[in-house]
């Protein structure tokens, strides 16, 4: 029972390190690169992408990519009212398109216009 439970807390700081890092890499443009605006999104919910589950995608020139770089409840609820199951929201965006995903190095949710 000892042994699970340090496995258990080495696991959880494991997962939390993860997604503090994962947000981080996301979260400051390179100022070298060009910034893109495009469609973010639930892919399976609003892009009609296959899939098992809800995953945050991206949508550029009318393809939509799932993203590698960040996960869909980095930015708040997915299945909120304008989370990304139930919204298609707009974003400032950089990385590149590697075997049909979209590697993130930053994404800035855009507001919503009303």
């Amino acid at each position: 029972m000892k042994t699970l439970s340090i496995f258990f807390v080495i696991s959880l700081a494991i997962q939390t390190a993860n997604a503090q890092n994962r947000q981080a890499d996301i979260s400051k443009p390179d100022p070298a690169k060009k910034i893109e605006v495009v469609e973010l999104s639930c892919g399976q919910c609003k892009f009609n992408l296959k899939g098992k589950s809800c995953d945050l995608a991206v949508r550029i020139k009318r393809k939509a990519y799932f993203v590698d770089g960040a996960n869909i409840d980095d930015f708040g609820d997915a299945h909120g009212k304008m989370g990304f199951c139930n919204a298609i929201r707009n974003a400032e965006v950089q990385g590149e398109i590697v075997d049909n995903r979209f590697k993130a190095t930053y994404i800035k949710l855009l507001p919503v216009k009303k």
